[in-house]
């Protein structure tokens, strides 16, 4: 079990005090006076990010996934063929300098699609105001990762009455993400935290299985444990594991099974949950299952998002590593 004193003496920056503040940052983005946008006549939207912000373009493709508009995630130099002038290219990097999304942004403005950027400041925000290009501008909170609720909720005011999101669902999960604070926050640091008991649960190297719908989050979990735990992590499709990659358990290693469960997953997706959760248990493999809240998706995505951000941080702490120095990160845009 780890103490406050732990925290502090490891997480040198702080980082875990944004994450005690995220319901409080959510709410203040999602009723900030920052100005809502409406485009025409938009039929194909793409998401355009890399690392957290790509994220957030995985939550918008499954809260659209049932909508008539179409959705791309870009993460990466190249647009989909299929964009045109009634394409809405949305482009994220909250330092403003992410190079793959500035790529985009040019593409994007050569194509004559329709776009809107998002980020603190930078090149994004400085090929906006050259080329009158409608923009946000959105403040880092301690660090790119860690301003992801101020971002997500940000984007939802401003994109969520034209994408046809209920503001209902987005308060609904404001009020999620301040009850599961109240078990998993830094003044919590007891056996009933969930957060930090899978922290603790963590030894080896994380396999995450999903359903698609639940997927945007499991990606974040893998991203957030490789930067701030600086682990390696993989992750699965849990009907995709059962035609390939079930194979592999038949050695030992040390490879930990966690089963993200979707409260209302597709009969046949449950089906298959309970075929993995047999079998692991026939073999003698430990495993560990979490089921999403009950809710929209919106509430269902950023619930667990800020379950596996904080556990991400209690598991740096327990290995004795600083959350939040990327240094080969910052080896590889220094190459760029």
């Amino acid at each position: 079990m780890i103490t406050i004193d732990d925290l502090n003496r490891v997480d040198v920056k702080g980082m875990y005090k944004i994450y005690d503040i995220w319901p409080i940052l959510a709410r203040n983005a999602f009723e900030s006076k920052i100005k809502p946008i409406d485009f025409e006549g938009i039929e194909h939207i793409v998401f355009a990010g890399m690392g957290g912000s790509g994220t957030i373009g995985d939550i918008f493709a499954s809260i659209l996934s049932k909508s008539k508009i179409h959705v791309n995630v870009v993460k990466g130099y190249h647009l989909p063929s299929t964009v045109n002038d009634n394409t809405l290219v949305v482009c994220i990097s909250v330092s403003g300098n992410t190079s793959e999304t500035l790529s985009i942004q040019k593409s994007a403005h050569l194509l004559n699609c329709k776009l809107i950027c998002f980020s603190s400041g930078g090149e994004l925000l400085e090929f906006s105001k050259k080329n009158n290009i409608a923009y946000r501008i959105i403040p880092e909170n301690h660090s790119p990762r860690a301003s992801f609720t101020t971002y997500l909720y940000s984007i939802l005011k401003i994109l969520y009455n034209f994408l046809g999101i209920k503001y209902s669902d987005v308060l609904e999960s404001i009020v999620e993400l301040e009850r599961l604070h109240e078990k998993i926050n830094s003044s919590n640091l007891s056996h009933n935290n969930t957060a930090l008991d899978l922290a603790e649960w963590l030894f080896g190297i994380p396999m995450i299985y999903h359903p698609y719908g639940l997927r945007s989050s499991c990606i974040r979990f893998k991203n957030s444990l490789n930067e701030n735990a600086k682990m390696h992590v993989f992750t699965e499709d849990v009907i995709e594991e059962c035609h390939n990659g079930i194979v592999a358990w038949e050695k030992s290693s040390n490879v930990q099974p966690i089963l993200i469960e979707g409260h209302d997953d597709h009969i046949k997706t449950k089906e298959r949950w309970k075929i993995l959760e047999t079998f692991f248990q026939q073999n003698n493999i430990g495993y560990k299952k979490i089921v999403s809240i009950e809710g929209n998706i919106i509430s269902k995505l950023i619930t667990l998002i800020y379950l596996f951000d904080y556990s991400s941080i209690y598991k740096s702490i327990l290995d004795g590593t600083d959350p939040s120095p990327v240094d080969s990160i910052a080896f590889v845009k220094s190459k760029l």
